[in-house]
């Protein structure tokens, strides 16, 4: 059966339901390119409608279309060679003239080890585009400073309920489906403010329901959670490969889920050998999860099920009888209690990886444990102002990496010297990381002293930080109560 969120994808703005301001602004902004010439970057919930939006523009725009996944073209040299081509002439292949819109997905997805300066590279593509580029993102502060800077953004909230019900009783009309009020209420309550998922939901029951009643979504709903822990139960203790595998076609769990889930619980019935084996199937499974990941490929999840559902029922020796009390996934917790402070260090470590032509894992790992030793409670002063424009940081990124207080005075003069710095300077980037950020405040060769020549060689950086060690050493002012380092330190 065809997918109804393609067969019913807006094909006007029009059509769009909800985020009117949204729309209207998204349409002012193609009208007036000529005018400004700035690239957009649309952003909000998965589900919103945002690239649905963006292919409707194109189409109310009589503009042909490139779409590129930034998951597919995440490196410096594709991104240039590939989207910077179709933003500069508007074609892949010298093809046709007149506008092209250039559609790039997920663009606030750069990062992990296949990032090779792909966000830099984007922010170069957006400003020297001269063709209209529209940046479809889920997390817009996950995005490069400079990045959102070149841009103009567009927020898409939420569906409201009352925008989602009229799409999906437009959608039974059309399919022939009947239908209770109440059913399609309750599919839009469910799903808050997620249509792609609304819609979903609908065709999912209308494929096994001859009337939709509010009872089949609620009974969906609890089954949902019963079916997962009978499915452990079962591939744990019970079913062989085949079986188990059969049966994890009627969980609501994605291959995403389903691995946090086996992987935590299994360890409850299984030891030795046999939970050795075990994780080694769910480690293969994690592969492929990355494989999707990178690929956006997601044919590949029934490898994943394949690995960590059939490898885990095959690992089983022996029978495991009794009760065993499973439960969602601690990573799940883990996650929703760390969300704050992994976004601020996954921030800083793009910032970093951006600057620096690392990945983020080497800008997490090696770089960041070094600067908060080099800068810890903001000295040497003159360092941590130097950090912060070389990285572009704000008070809160300032704070995680020197373990000052956000709001203490020092934190935000830092940051504002770093803004001043980065304004008159217009920094050149010519020699090592701090280099172009910190060679005014060195003064000239009599202030750098014996150690160094003042001509902004490596020689007088390094006199700049043993000279600042020192004062700080003889200076041990302003303790700072606050101690967000542990927050650093944590996930070190």
């Amino acid at each position: 059966m065809t997918d109804w969120t393609e067969k019913y994808r807006p094909s006007t703005l029009s059509e769009v339901r909800g985020n009117d301001k949204a729309r209207d602004a998204l349409k002012q902004w193609a009208a007036s390119w000529d005018e400004h010439r700035d690239a957009v970057i649309v952003h909000g919930r998965p589900g919103v409608g945002k690239t649905s939006a963006a292919h409707a523009l194109a189409n109310d725009m009589g503009w042909d279309v490139i779409e590129l996944n930034a998951s597919d073209s995440r490196t410096k040299d594709v991104i240039e060679r590939v989207a910077g081509e179709a933003a500069k002439s508007g074609t892949l292949t010298g093809g046709s003239g007149g506008r092209k819109l250039l559609i790039l997905d997920e663009a606030d997805n750069l990062h992990g080890n296949a990032d090779r300066g792909g966000a830099a590279a984007i922010t170069r593509v957006v400003k020297d585009a001269s063709q209209p580029i529209v940046l479809i993102a889920n997390e817009f502060y996950e995005m490069s400073n400079a990045l959102r800077r070149a841009c103009e953004d567009i927020e898409f909230r939420d569906v409201s309920k009352r925008s989602i019900v009229p799409v999906l009783r437009d959608i039974c009309r059309r399919e022939g489906v009947e239908y209770e009020d109440a059913a399609l209420d309750a599919i839009a309550s469910k799903n808050s403010g997620d249509l792609r998922s609304a819609v979903n939901d609908l065709q999912a029951l209308a494929e096994t329901n001859e009337v939709l009643t509010a009872d089949d979504v609620v009974t969906g709903e609890r089954d949902t959670t019963e079916g997962i822990f009978d499915f452990l139960d079962d591939v744990i203790k019970n079913l062989d490969a085949e079986s188990a595998l059969k049966a994890s076609y009627d969980v609501d769990e994605n291959p995403n889920d389903l691995i946090n889930w086996i992987e935590d619980n299994m360890p409850k019935d299984f030891e030795g050998s046999e939970l050795a084996d075990a994780y080694g199937f769910i480690a293969k499974g994690d592969q492929w999860l990355g494989r999707v990941r990178a690929t956006q490929n997601y044919s590949y999840w029934r490898y994943v099920s394949d690995n960590v559902v059939a490898g885990t029922a095959a690992s089983r020796q022996g029978s495991k009888g009794g009760w065993t009390r499973y439960g969602p996934p601690s990573y799940w917790s883990k996650l929703g209690r760390t969300k704050g402070t992994r976004n601020t260090r996954d921030h800083v470590a793009s910032q970093i990886a951006d600057r620096s032509g690392v990945s983020m894992a080497t800008a997490r790992r090696e770089i960041m444990p070094v600067l908060a030793a080099m800068t810890h409670h903001c000295k040497p002063r003159e360092l941590t102002v130097a950090m912060a424009a070389a990285y572009d940081l704000d008070a809160a990124h300032v704070s995680f990496i020197t373990g000052s207080g956000e709001d203490t005075n020092k934190v935000q003069q830092i940051v504002e010297d770093a803004e001043e710095q980065r304004e008159e300077a217009a920094v050149e980037h010519s020699g090592g990381a701090f280099e172009g950020a910190t060679r005014d405040e060195r003064g000239t060769e009599g202030e750098v002293g014996e150690r160094g020549d003042g001509d902004g060689s490596s020689d007088d950086f390094d006199a700049l930080v043993e000279d600042d060690e020192n004062e700080s050493a003889a200076d041990p002012e302003e303790a700072d109560e606050d101690d967000s380092q542990a927050g650093l330190d944590e996930f070190f």
